[in-house]
């Protein structure tokens, strides 16, 4: 299949690209921008709406591209190969993997998260940092939590690093942005306990019980959970810290504690899901 070639910084197509960039244009247009295999194969999957592709071959890693593209063309997304300095000047990674698709954001909302009264929740407070959004989105996948709750927004969750960072997590996970009270009342509506992660107190995330349904809620990189959720838990653990630093990253402590959630409630056999 021949696709048109784009070879023109002053082409309308590029400027767009380079516009939706800019958080103010992704939010006024509802766009946003995919890059890579992963993201691009996960997001067809997961039923995002694309409307435009673009591609430079010179920088695919593999053979699979093509493929992709052909059926993204056959699904009527428009397909246009760049010039690769045109790749490269639109492309967030200092590495481009040759693909980049403009998407349609989707809305959360609460009515998007499944009610299980043994689920396991995780509850994301004003995190800030694209990179530890997306791997939170990327662990809570990697254990099939049963969804993901954003709070008091501290970030675009369409940020195309917070895509990168959950390799396409992102829209596989069931999620909600919300504000803490809505966000609270759902919870207790639902009979879900809060778990708060803190250093002020004796409990071992080990010993506490996890095997209810639990949403576990974690704060800020710089000052963690406000007392909103720290007032309102109902089980309140600590990390234990053994070294010199008194914290972990947000997104390595939401690994630790979902995994021992998991860890609690049985691993599941290689292949299934928990």
């Amino acid at each position: 299949m021949k696709f048109e070639l784009i070879t023109s910084a002053q082409n309308d197509a590029v400027k767009h690209l380079v516009k939706l960039r800019d958080r103010r244009h992704r939010d006024r247009e509802k766009l946003t921008l995919l890059e890579g295999y992963r993201e691009l194969t996960r997001a067809e999957e997961y039923g995002m709406t694309l409307s435009e592709c673009f591609f430079s071959p010179r920088h695919f890693l593999g053979t699979n591209e093509f493929p992709l593209l052909e059926r993204l063309a056959a699904k009527g997304v428009r397909v246009r190969e760049l010039a690769p300095h045109l790749l490269e000047k639109v492309s967030y990674r200092d590495r481009p993997e040759g693909l980049l698709a403009i998407a349609g954001m989707k809305t959360h909302t609460l009515d998007d998260i499944p009610v299980d009264p043994r689920g396991l929740y995780l509850v994301a407070e004003t995190v800030e940092k694209p990179g530890n959004l997306g791997s939170m989105l990327r662990s809570a996948d990697a254990v099939n939590a049963t969804g993901v709750i954003l709070c008091e927004k501290g970030t675009d969750i369409y940020n195309p690093n917070v895509i990168r960072a959950s390799t396409g997590a992102l829209f596989s996970v069931p999620l909600a942005e919300t504000d803490n009270a809505s966000a609270m009342a759902w919870l207790r509506k639902n009979n879900i306990k809060i778990l708060a992660a803190t250093p002020h107190t004796d409990l071992c995330y080990t010993d506490a019980d996890l095997t209810c349904g639990v949403a576990l809620a974690v704060g800020a990189e710089q000052t963690g959970l406000t007392d909103f959720w720290m007032d309102g838990a109902d089980m309140k653990v600590v990390i234990p810290m053994l070294g010199k630093i008194d914290s972990l990253n947000v997104a390595t402590a939401t690994t630790l504690l979902l995994y021992e959630a998991v860890r609690q409630r049985g691993f599941p056999r290689a292949g299934e899901r928990a």
